[in-house]
């Protein structure tokens, strides 16, 4: 009975397993370039903050390096490092 019982909850835990793609890897990039604000952007809440790995649907791999990008990109200027406004 306990047998049956754990492959049933085994089953239902695998199938609420999606399997999540990191967008760099899908689409080969190997390189983030922190010249490029428009891209960071997209990785970035409305306040200027770092979006976290859950949100952004990337490897941690990538999440470093984008977020080495993004404060390579706040030091040179071309990013704020906090903003009020909701458009950035």
């Amino acid at each position: 009975m306990k047998k049956v019982y754990k492959k049933k909850i085994y089953n239902i835990i695998k199938e609420k397993k999606k399997k999540k793609f990191c967008y760099f890897k899908k689409n080969n990039i190997k390189y983030i370039d922190y010249k490029n604000p428009i891209f960071l952007k997209g990785f970035l809440n409305e306040f200027g903050k770092i979006l976290p790995r859950k949100i952004t649907k990337v490897s941690s791999k990538y999440q470093k390096k984008i977020k080495k990008a993004i404060k390579r990109c706040r030091y040179l200027g071309l990013l704020p490092y906090i903003t009020n406004n909701i458009n950035l």
